[in-house]
């Protein structure tokens, strides 16, 4: 559960629930004298579940290049109550340990994220902008970079990191099996929940290739429950993938801008009244 919003949130909750419960441990013998201890939440991890797990992600650390392409479905409120959805597609390359391209082709702006083991480039080939920093040692510690100076996150992190199978299972209280599919991916697949205080999770993983093809989270903190949405499809393991690929000369030539969070538009201020006359 370590993409952007499993990672960090995750670790905040992590932190929040150790701070809570070290407050509890001081205060213990106060709130004992007078509620009731509430009952642990019940744990429950299904072995061959837990299988299935890892041996997704032993597929996909075990990869030393991979390409595929991701198509995320976001809902969002609408002013009528059911929810409207969006979608973004993702082009991705990766060549371990420093190396990762992603094509955004839209909906929305296009764009494109470039490492090459020395620089990281987000660029936007519409505007013709680029921001350029120096990359970090590994895939990994350059989508952390690229996240906490820019807010660039992508929903699929957790298959691109290390060590996919403990991102994916970090904090769980629960994982099982649901059963398998034929229809998700264009071949067998095997489905399995995993969640944790924040998140629920279904994945559906290939049974023969223990790849992921589609990944369904809801967030516990969401009162309106809605639903993202990620579906793998080309899968390609251990191709060879030439260095130029992760190089971008446009990225290079368009006009620099800090590489930084993007800039919050300010909330439309209400007019002051005009005074009287």
């Amino acid at each position: 559960m370590g993409t952007k919003r499993w990672t960090v949130v995750g670790a905040a909750v992590a932190v929040v629930v150790l701070l809570a419960a070290s407050g509890w441990a001081k205060t213990g013998k106060t709130a004992a004298s007078t509620k009731p201890a509430e009952a642990a939440p019940q744990v429950t991890l299904e072995p061959q579940a837990l299988e299935i797990l890892k041996a997704a992600g032993a597929r996909l650390a075990s990869a030393k290049t991979l390409s595929f392409t991701a198509t995320a479905d976001y809902e969002y409120p609408s002013r009528l109550g059911p929810p409207l959805v969006y979608a973004m597609r993702y082009d991705v390359v990766m060549a371990r340990p420093d190396k990762l391209k992603v094509v955004i082709p839209g909906d929305g702006p296009a764009s494109e994220f470039y490492c090459d083991g020395k620089e990281m480039a987000a660029f936007v080939p519409a505007e013709n902008l680029a921001a350029v920093a120096e990359a970090a040692p590994t895939i990994e510690a350059t989508l952390k970079k690229a996240f906490d100076t820019a807010d660039i996150y992508f929903p699929f992190t957790d298959l691109l990191v290390a060590d996919p199978y403990t991102a994916l299972t970090e904090g769980m209280t629960h994982v099982f099996s649901v059963g398998t599919s034929m229809v998700v991916g264009g071949t067998k697949t095997d489905i399995v929940a995993v969640a944790n205080g924040e998140v629920f999770l279904q994945l559906w993983i290939g049974a023969e290739d223990r790849l992921p093809r589609r990944i369904r989270a809801v967030y516990q903190a969401d009162p309106l429950r809605l639903r993202h949405d990620l579906e793998l499809a080309d899968w390609k393991l251990d191709i060879p993938v030439a260095a130029e690929v992760f190089v971008s000369q446009p990225a290079h030539a368009a006009n620099r801008i800090g590489f930084a969070r993007p800039a919050l538009t300010p909330a439309p201020q209400p007019r002051a009244k005009p005074s009287k006359p």
